[in-house]
């Protein structure tokens, strides 16, 4: 954000360039938390690690809930092979 820095103001740079002069402050805090200046928020690269950490998660826990499901044909019948399906001992596949 050197244009910031350079002296317009964040409302005379919103005139020239089109975004709000709230966004150009926003772009300029955040340049400063990367950059190491400020610590009142999260780097960018600190955000894009806890979105993918929440992403993470919540897939995590949906497959942990489709596990926890019962399972259609499975009940009363735990250890044997379905029918059909015969397994002999020393065969792989």
């Amino acid at each position: 954000m050197q244009l910031v820095r350079a002296g317009p103001t964040p409302e005379e740079l919103a005139d020239e360039f089109e975004p709000s002069a709230q966004t150009i402050r926003n772009w300029d805090k955040q340049a400063d938390l990367d950059a190491g200046r400020r610590t009142d928020g999260l780097t960018t690269e600190e955000r894009d690690e806890l979105r993918r950490l929440r992403r993470e998660v919540k897939q995590l826990r949906i497959e942990r809930e489709i596990l926890k499901k019962p399972r259609p044909g499975l009940l009363g019948r735990r250890g044997r092979c379905p029918r059909g399906i015969r397994v002999r001992e020393g065969e792989s596949g």
